[in-house]
């Protein structure tokens, strides 16, 4: 096959174009921190929170529809072993900025947070931030590799490009403009690439079903013709492992900086919860076009295409399927449009993701714990050398693994498992102290690795029921990560409440309180007593909110 010229040129007036567009945004942020006065960190992180309503849904849900969330949900269309019912991201993205808009928007933008470590650091201080900040790190790399792998290995079937010239050159352009503007390039680079991935993924829509190779998606819905049905099936053996995953990629994502920065970049609790709500609506209907593509690609005898015999399932190409029906399915100028389509997707995830982890190294370890007198114009560095070595560090991981769908999982579970719980803690359990929640990261590490992990040719070292040994691989059966995420949230509340009664009551030493969670709670105790009985509960949510958190369960005390 040799390089496909065309599409070549496609794809850098493309990069062009949003290259561009990222240079002239941070040209406007700059004249807006100018006129203002608004503080750069602010600025590049945030907005100044001043992204407007329209831009804020674009680049809300653009965030989301990334690479990865197109590719993967075509190749568990087409996957034999999955269908159509494991393909859960677009459900679970609407779930996700559901219970977003409705529980989380509004106590973290009224609060006026820069990240989502905030909290932490105002309840439990600058050492156990900095430890639990670790994770968000993690799955943000881990988000970058997904989303830069899911274009490579388009562009390398589609225009017969090396896979590692693909990548590098995508993440160069997506750190650039990151650099340049902040999140005011990160918002409107993705209007322009939203607005790409709707036109060119439903452009390729009707050339896929005008395949010759193909038959009706209809009758091969539920009927075993040249493959399994596409529509898939969920097993009783397989229900829970649905469940699991079904609730790693929703309520995971609620762990996520990226779905925070973008709440927290709006100009009041309203909006960013208005952010959620029409991002919760439009995320599936990107979603479709994948759906369609993976159904018809599991509807074609390949035996009768350019790609021949056996089919890409056999060869072990199932993550390919995209690239492959977009180049054997239609004509090469619509293979062309859909390398649009992907490469929108992947920018708009990777500049978000890249501008995330850049927000919780400088805002919550550089400047609170490294270099707490550090000034303005240092910070700015900060932000952009962060980009970069993020940057570096999730293009580089893309040479480990080739499956998109293998590190969107593993980037998730991070999330899910050591993020999600411990922010529920944080904002609307008063409880829980920083013993609670550095016992729970430890806790969930462990726990998550002793049930294993083959990305990471980790085996189980706990089985739990129905797991198997499959072609050389332990498969846990069971939800293990919601297992894992469950004990974490009962490890901090647990724990926590088992601190506050041993130094609250002088079981253990003051001495000893290295966390001072004995004088967090004599000082709360104190203005509760010192104020009316009528006006103590308001106080004691004030507080709360104002210094701990949003809200208040219980105090053991």
């Amino acid at each position: 096959m040799a390089l496909n010229v065309p599409g070549l040129v496609a794809t850098v007036v493309f990069y062009a174009l949003v290259l561009g567009i990222g240079v002239w945004a941070s040209v406007k942020s700059k004249r807006d921190e100018n006129r203002t006065q608004a503080n750069h960190a602010d600025m590049a992180l945030l907005g100044d929170r001043k992204i407007s309503l329209v831009v804020g849904i674009f680049t809300t849900t653009a965030t989301w529809v990334g690479g990865t969330f197109i590719i993967g949900t075509a190749e568990t269309v087409y996957d034999p072993k999955f269908g159509l019912v494991w393909a859960v991201m677009p459900l679970a993205a609407t779930v996700a900025f559901t219970l977003g808009g409705l529980f989380f928007a509004e106590p973290m933008r009224d609060r006026k947070y820069v990240t989502m470590m905030d909290p932490f650091q105002k309840k439990y201080g600058n050492v156990v931030c900095g430890v639990l900040s670790v994770a968000p790190l993690m799955s943000e790399i881990i988000w970058v590799t997904s989303t830069l792998i899911s274009l490579g290995v388009t562009m390398s079937v589609i225009l017969d490009l090396s896979y590692a010239v693909c990548i590098w050159i995508s993440a160069a352009v997506a750190v650039v403009y990151t650099l340049l503007g902040g999140l005011y390039s990160v918002a409107y680079t993705d209007v322009i690439q939203l607005s790409l991935i709707f036109i060119t993924s439903w452009l390729c829509v009707p050339f896929i079903f005008m395949s010759p190779a193909s038959v009706d998606i209809a009758s091969t819905s539920f009927n075993h013709t040249f493959q399994a049905p596409w529509v898939g099936s969920v097993t009783a053996g397989r229900a829970w492992m649905w469940l699991d995953i079904f609730l790693l990629l929703s309520v995971g994502d609620l762990g996520f900086q990226d779905f925070h920065q973008r709440t927290l970049s709006a100009s009041s609790s309203a909006t960013a919860k208005l952010r959620c709500y029409a991002a919760a609506v439009l995320i599936p209907t990107f979603g479709v076009p994948a759906v369609l593509i993976g159904a018809v690609a599991a509807s074609t005898d390949w035996n009768q295409t350019s790609y021949g015999s056996p089919s890409p399932f056999d060869r072990g190409q199932t993550g390919l399927i995209l690239p492959l029906a977009l180049t054997h399915l239609t004509p090469p100028y619509i293979s062309v449009v859909g390398i649009g389509a992907v490469a929108a997707a992947v920018m708009s995830s990777t500049d978000s993701a890249l501008l995330s982890s850049a927000s919780i190294f400088s805002s919550n370890i550089y400047k609170k714990i490294l270099r707490t007198e550090a000034s303005e114009n240092e910070l700015r560095w900060v932000i952009r050398v962060s980009v970069v070595v993020f940057g570096l560090a999730g293009t580089s991981l893309t040479f480990l693994h080739t499956g998109v769908m293998a590190f969107w999982v593993l980037g998730g579970e991070i999330a899910y498992i050591m993020m999600f719980p411990q922010l529920v803690c944080v904002l609307f359990f008063g409880v829980s102290n920083a013993y609670g929640a550095a016992l729970g990261f430890g806790v969930g590490i462990v726990l998550r690795l002793l049930c294993g992990e083959p990305l990471l040719a980790i085996p189980p070292v706990l089985h739990f029921p129905g797991c198997r040994l499959e072609d050389g691989v332990y498969v846990q059966y069971a939800p293990i990560r919601t297992v894992c995420m469950l004990l974490v949230f009962v490890t901090i509340l647990a724990s926590s409440c088992l601190a506050s009664v041993l130094f609250s009551r002088g079981l253990i030493p003051e001495r000893w309180d290295v966390f001072k969670v004995k004088g967090r709670l004599t000082e709360q105790t104190e203005t509760e007593i010192a104020l009316p009985v009528g006006v103590q509960a308001v106080s004691a949510a004030e507080d709360v909110v104002g210094e701990e958190g949003y809200m208040s369960s219980f105090d053991p005390t």
